[in-house]
């Protein structure tokens, strides 16, 4: 029995999370999706599958299995696809990471225009501000924001997150209004934020032309997860640093008041990652160059980087994701 037909048989099978909903979607009679399975089974001499009346699951062995054999069948279609013809629609499964606050404002409002111009990519949408693996998890690309700490990936830059100084009314009628960066640290409490990646609490960076102000300060709450990060903030728990795409909303109808405006936290790169080994994939290319176009309309993620200590805020702001 054919190796690959019964790799990606098995493949569906995982995804599906039963035989009949495989074979339905393979197009193939629900008989032979199994003696498929088995006939893998066989050949490996491993069990792949715990099968129950109403469900599949995958046992450890089956679950390794499944990565490199889902990153192999992903690869072989991406080389036939380019082989057979180059000029050809880019069609397939493509798997995309990316931040929540991103993901829920910017990119899936604007996925029908995605789906206008390629209709045969079927896309899987991770939708988390932790850190992903892009080999292990079979990741095709990440959208994030900060440096990038794996320099053997490819990156493009395609925006600037930018930040604003908030609080509630209520927050700062109770508290008072800060006048410069040293009474924030002082006298308020901070919504903080910490790395999905590092655990450590972001700095609150204030920048006015050479001068630089940065501390961790009083932390009532600490969040993860950029909308949490300004759901915090909206509640009245502290000041915060807050991404200025999610603030801005606020802004207009006064829930939130922008503090300290003079002084600048500098904004973060956003880039669009991929591994090495995508970087021929039609499918990868063509959400890396509509993800660049997407970004290039939208003035508040385009905003330029002061050029004065950039390198020192970026390594603190690392861990910073949306």
């Amino acid at each position: 029995m054919d190796q690959i037909q019964s790799m990606r048989a098995f493949i569906r099978v995982v995804e599906a999370g039963t035989f009949t909903k495989a074979a339905d979607s393979l197009s193939l009679p629900k008989g032979t999706v199994t003696k498929q399975i088995q006939s893998l089974e066989s050949r490996l001499r491993l069990k792949l599958l715990n099968r129950t009346t109403r469900r599949v699951t995958v046992t450890t062995d089956g679950a390794a299995y499944y990565e490199r054999a889902a990153r192999l069948i992903n690869d072989l279609d991406d080389m036939e696809s380019s082989m057979t013809n180059s000029q050809a629609a880019p069609q397939g499964r493509l798997r995309v990471d990316v931040g929540s606050s991103v993901a829920r404002l910017v990119i899936i409002p604007a996925l029908h225009t995605f789906y206008e111009r390629f209709p045969d990519i079927q896309l899987h949408l991770g939708v988390s501000d932790r850190p992903a693996d892009l080999m292990t998890e079979n990741i095709d690309c990440v959208i994030r924001a900060g440096e990038l700490s794996d320099q053997s990936l490819v990156a493009r830059r395609i925006g600037n997150v930018g930040f604003a100084t908030v609080a509630t009314p209520q927050y700062l009628e109770r508290f008072g209004i800060p006048r410069h960066p040293s009474e924030i640290e002082a006298m308020h409490y901070m919504v903080g934020y910490f790395s999905p990646r590092t655990n450590r609490i972001i700095t609150q960076d204030f920048l006015k032309g050479s001068e630089h102000i940065d501390f961790i300060g009083r932390n009532r709450i600490c969040v993860n997860e950029s909308n949490a990060h300004i759901a915090a903030t909206l509640a009245g728990l502290g000041v915060a640093q807050a991404v200025r795409f999610l603030a801005d909303p606020h802004l207009r109808n006064n829930e939130l008041i922008e503090l300290l405006p003079e002084w600048e936290r500098p904004p973060l790169p956003i880039y669009v990652v991929y591994p090495p080994n995508r970087h021929l994939s039609a499918k990868v290319r063509a959400f890396v160059d509509w993800a660049a176009e997407l970004f290039s309309g939208l003035p508040h993620l385009q905003v330029e980087r002061p050029m004065s200590d950039v390198a020192r805020a970026d390594s603190r702001a690392s861990g910073v994701l949306t």
